[in-house]
């Protein structure tokens, strides 16, 4: 979906990019009709763009002979953002955003000087970036609707897919949106049942904007709205335990926000997750590297107690293989003088 302003901007690349393009050319590349193809020439030449028109049957327009745009005035840092910018934003889930970005990342090599433009090409060839993989996509088109809708307190319908299947039409006061763990969320006030949710995007099939508007809640925390419905969300098991350490003692990266929370109580913190899956919970626990007890489940024992066998195992079996290898020399040595 193309805005007025990015229809501008294609329309000035184009006739930067080749000699002349005819009305009929310009028209199909900014998918409007003949009139309006015209119209954007008109917005560029009122701006003091230097557009000439060829008559004729196979006229068009060009820009005038000589005429060249003055290259695009960044300094390193500023390339260096808007750099990193583009290459985090391929891995956000985003339908159709490789090509879009890769077109982006060209444009702006192109008016770059030579010196900053090598320094960019390095940086997008050697830098990686570990955002995490998309666990889903989401529509661009979506991403935007929903932000403008959010931006300008303008009421929405969307149509979403719930988990078991059943497709709901909603009246939906989107109050913004959130990229968390591989998934992009709406955070906002549903009419349907008439209190705050969170919405995967990568369930709207549709969305629509309306003319009516809503107020958003001043200082209304998306990231932290979803976050806390993220750990209040059932599952399979309630996980709770007490870690024998404190908050300065612990390293809290180890923790994802959206996965448990933490509470300070006598004798330590209490660990509180909501999982379906007791053995990653498990290893989770083993994994933060201090001593805790177990509160609930007491099935969440059992899991424990099958992992530490399976660890005492392993380190039986490796003794025994070292045993082994230091009884029998190896070829070619031999023992005493």
């Amino acid at each position: 979906m193309y805005s007025p302003v990015t229809r501008l901007l294609t329309a000035l690349d184009l006739l930067q990019s080749r000699p002349s393009i005819t009305a009929a050319q310009l028209a199909e590349r900014l998918e409007v009709n003949g009139r309006s193809a015209r119209r954007y020439i008109a917005m560029l030449q009122d701006l003091g763009i230097p557009i000439e028109a060829e008559r004729g049957r196979y006229g068009g327009y060009r820009l005038r002979p000589g005429y060249k745009l003055p290259p695009l005035m960044w300094t390193e840092e500023e390339a260096l953002a808007v750099t990193l910018g583009l290459r985090a934003a391929q891995q956000l889930g985003l339908a159709q955003t490789l090509p879009t970005v890769e077109s982006a990342l060209a444009k702006v090599e192109r008016v770059l000087p030579t010196a900053l433009r090598e320094r960019v090409q390095a940086v997008q060839e050697m830098v990686v970036l570990d955002v995490g993989e998309p666990i889903a996509s989401a529509h661009t088109e979506h991403v935007v609707l929903l932000s403008m809708a959010a931006y300008r307190g303008l009421r929405t319908t969307m149509l979403y897919q719930a988990k078991a299947g059943e497709q709901t039409e909603r009246l939906f006061d989107c109050y913004g949106l959130v990229y968390h763990e591989g998934r992009w969320y709406a955070i906002g006030y549903c009419h349907l049942r008439q209190s705050l949710r969170v919405f995967r995007l990568d369930r709207i099939e549709r969305v629509q904007l309306h003319e009516e508007r809503f107020t958003r809640p001043a200082h209304f925390d998306c990231l932290a709205y979803a976050v806390q419905s993220f750990l209040t969300m059932p599952s399979r098991w309630l996980v709770e335990a007490v870690l024998e350490t404190t908050m300065d003692q612990l390293d809290r990266r180890a923790i994802p926000p959206g996965f448990a929370s933490l509470e300070e109580i006598e004798g330590g913190l209490l660990f509180r997750a909501y999982d379906d899956d007791l053995e990653h919970v498990a290893r989770f626990l083993v994994h933060l590297g201090c001593s805790f007890r177990v509160v609930q489940p007491p099935e969440l024992l059992d899991v424990l107690q099958h992992l530490a066998e399976g660890l005492l195992r392993s380190v039986e079996q490796a003794r025994s293989n070292m045993a082994g290898a230091t009884a029998c020399p190896r070829p070619g040595v031999q023992n005493g003088n």
